[in-house]
Formats: structure tokens, C-alpha cells, sequence
């Protein structure tokens, strides 16, 4: 008979939260520090986030400032910063569905202006598609269909490391083209670079050209204009054609504008081929944050949320780190349960705080009132669901472990009830 296994060689299947590719086939095996490892694959980013949980995670107090305190008496003290709050900015929101809901709810009862740690993507994004409208693909679309991927002015692995093994079969030959930049991928060798250090607009602007039937030798860059008009004739040769790019990568402050220009070659290929994009953005809970704060209010995130008033949505306006330095703000709740992520550089230190955040997060002293809630982390102390990369699955998710730490969800839920109390 095979030995049996003690509690810290268990191993379970997993769905890891650290990226919005959540990979469902991790197995882990539980640690003697209560961290768990992954023993079926590796995932530098999956690996990092792991090693900033110990066995110490469940014995870190809530503190007012800088001072260990009980639950009761920091949310206590919740309660009395936000009645005093006429303009609190809820911000980070790096959190699950369930989080996502309770704080919408806590947002309408205090007036709160409601972004994410990476509104700048999620906007430029939702701008574009309110403007223009887009066909979307996913990533079992891609990995069936595709027989061509271009990536557009970005390198995925290094951000989502695993994206390739997520969309390549491995009995089905997809070729790969980088647009405006390198080929980092190692199973790319063979891949092919166009453009590869162009102006991103540059290229869309004359690729647009091109995909509406203008002539290649009759624009300014006819060099530039040839090699993509070569790539045009690819793409019209293929069978599915999966055009990739990630919005936090491309020029700022106008990100929104090359978005909009990847959608329009897009629709413009449809016409002819058949061609999808993937978006790949969403970390952090940030496209499960989106999602959730639309359906509940018919608006996306950078919206004031307030009960009796109509809502406010302003994708510029809103912006947390403008807010912050123009000091719109009287009050500042920062959710950050995936990972310990420092409070804006961009905060003033007269501005009350109140974190929800992961055990390790560690604190620099303010002036301000200032009260710290460890939360649970989806998918490590708490279960939960959170929205793929490609919006179109919701994945449930199981803890990996058990630290006693409370989700957001139900923190939040007990500020909502101390809130009502002293109204």
C-alpha cells in the first residue's frame, strides 16, 4: 500500500486568483509555513504571490493607528470616519463578485466615488468600446480556432506568464506574429517581428489605412505601410486570425485611442475573415470589480454612486490619482486583499484611511486617522468567484488554506451595519 500522506504533503487542485488568466489545473501542496506550493507548474507570478503568505497570517491584528486594536473597535472606529466623510474615494477595490457587491452597497450609503488600483487600463478600455464597439474572442476560442495570433505592440508572458500555454495547442500549428515589438515568447522562435521598434500609432494609423483598400505605395511610410500590408494578406489567408494586446502597455494618456484603432481593424477584417481580440487585462480583481459595478448600476467604474441621487459616471474626472492630487477628497478606502500594494504616493497624509488589506501589508505612520483590516485573500483564506480575462467565465474559486482571516465581503458587510446604526 502507498505510505499516507501527513497533513503538509496534502495535495489539492486549485484555481489560482494572482492573475486574470485563472489557471484551474494547479495542484498544491500545503507547506509548514501555511504558504502552499504549486508542484505541477511553474508560474513566476503564481510564485511570488504565494511567498507573501506565512503561517503568521491569521494572528495579524486590525490597527488604528499604527496601534493593534480589536474587529469591534476598528470597525467602530470605521464607522465614525465615514460619517464625517461628504467626499470619500473608494479605491484599489482589488477584491472578488462578493466584495465587489457589499462595497457598492457601502459606496450608495456614504456618497463614494468608486476606482480601481487600474482604473487607466479599465477606462481606456471601456472608452473605447463605448465609442466604437468591438469583437471579442476567448481564450478557448483562440486556442480551437486560431491559426494565426498577432500580438500587437506587447509581450504577454511577461506579464501573464502562462498566456501561450493557455491559447496554444499543442496538436494544432498556430503561427505568431509581434507588431511593434519583440518576440518574448520561448516557444517562439520561429514567430516572426514586424515594426518591431515603430510608433504604435504609426502603425494602427497606417494599418487603418491599409484594411480600408488604400495603397500602400501612396502613404508616407511606404516601408512601414509594405510590411503590413504583407500582414494584411496573412491575416486574409487564415482561418481565425486572434489579435492580442494589452492596454496597460500601449502610449499614455491616449491608450484609449489605440484601443479604439485595434477594434476598428478588427470589425474592418469581419467583413472579409473571421478575427477576434483578447484584451488582456483584469488583475487584481480589476474586470470583476468592472463587471459587477456595471450590472448592479448600468455604469462602470469611475462612477459616484450615491442613494437618492442620480449616479455620476466620469472616467476622467473620477481618476484616483487626479482626485487625490487636486485633494477632491475628505475621506479614502483602500481595498488590496490579492496583495500588499502600498497606498497611492499621490495621498495626503491629512486624509483619513481606512485599508482592507493582505496580512502582510505593512503601514508607514500618518497623520491622519488611519484604520488597517486584514482581510482574506479569494482563492487563499476565502472562496469566491472572480471574472476571467476574457469576460466571458465566471470562476469560482476555493481556498487553499484556512488562516480565520474575514473576506471583504464580510467586513464590509459589518461597516454597511454600523453605518446604518449611526445614520
Amino acid at each position: 500500500m502507498p505510505p499516507t500522506q501527513t497533513p503538509a504533503q496534502a495535495k489539492k487542485t486549485w484555481t489560482c486568483p494572482f492573475c486574470p488568466l485563472l489557471c484551474e489545473d494547479i495542484t498544491l501542496t500545503d507547506t509548514a509555513d501555511a504558504r502552499a506550493e504549486a508542484s505541477n507548474t511553474a508560474c513566476p507570478r503564481m510564485t511570488q504571490a504565494l511567498a507573501t503568505f506565512s503561517e503568521h497570517d491569521g494572528s495579524r491584528r486590525p490597527q488604528i493607528d499604527a496601534h493593534d486594536t480589536d474587529l469591534a473597535s476598528a470597525l467602530s472606529r470605521v464607522a465614525e470616519i465615514l460619517s464625517h466623510a461628504r467626499r470619500p474615494l473608494f479605491s484599489g477595490l482589488a477584491t472578488d463578485v462578493a466584495g465587489a457587491r457589499a462595497l457598492y452597497e457601502l459606496a450608495a450609503h456614504s456618497g463614494a466615488i468608486v476606482d480601481h488600483m487600474h482604473g487607466d487600463s479599465l477606462a481606456a478600455s471601456t472608452l473605447a468600446l463605448q465609442d466604437r464597439g468591438a469583437l471579442f474572442t476567448t481564450l478557448s476560442e483562440i486556442r480551437s480556432r486560431a491559426d494565426l495570433i498577432v500580438v500587437i505592440a506587447c509581450e504577454p508572458s511577461r506579464r501573464y506568464p502562462r498566456f501561450y500555454e493557455r491559447v496554444l495547442e499543442p496538436e494544432r500549428q498556430a503561427n505568431i506574429v509581434f507588431v511593434g515589438c519583440k518576440a518574448a515568447h520561448a516557444a517562439a522562435t520561429d514567430a516572426d517581428v514586424i515594426l518591431e521598434d515603430a510608433d504604435t500609432f504609426d502603425i494602427l494609423a497606417l494599418w487603418s489605412a491599409l484594411v480600408e483598400g488604400r495603397s500602400a505605395d501612396a502613404l508616407s511610410d511606404p516601408r512601414t505601410a509594405h510590411a503590413l500590408d504583407a500582414l494584411i494578406k496573412r491575416i486574409h489567408a487564415a482561418r481565425y486570425t486572434a489579435f492580442i494586446y494589452e492596454p496597460a502597455a500601449l502610449p499614455t494618456p491616449h491608450a484609449a485611442l489605440a484601443i479604439e484603432a485595434i477594434n476598428r481593424i478588427v470589425k474592418t477584417m469581419n467583413r472579409t475573415v473571421r478575427a477576434g481580440a483578447l484584451a488582456l487585462t483584469g488583475d487584481d480583481g480589476a474586470l470583476t470589480v468592472n463587471q459587477t459595478v456595471t450590472w448592479l448600476s448600468g455604469f462602470p467604474l469611475r462612477t459616484r454612486i450615491a442613494y437618492g441621487l442620480p449616479l455620476d459616471h466620469d472616467p476622467h474626472r473620477y481618476r484616483t490619482d487626479d482626485m487625490l492630487r487636486r485633494k477632491e477628497i475628505d475621506t479614502f478606502l483602500w481595498i488590496s486583499s490579492f496583495e500588499p500594494q502600498p497606498l497611492p504616493s499621490s495621498l495626503d497624509d491629512d486624509v483619513p484611511v481606512i485599508i482592507l488589506g493582505h496580512p502582510a501589508t505593512m503601514l508607514a505612520e500618518r497623520k491622519a486617522p488611519t484604520v488597517f483590516i486584514p482581510v482574506a485573500t479569494p482563492g487563499m483564506d476565502s472562496s469566491g468567484h472572480l471574472f476571467r480575462v476574457d469576460a466571458s467565465v465566471v470562476v469560482p474559486i476555493v481556498p487553499a488554506r484556512n488562516a480565520g482571516l474575514p473576506s471583504v465581503a464580510a467586513v464590509v458587510g459589518e461597516m454597511i451595519s454600523a453605518a446604518r446604526s449611526s445614520s
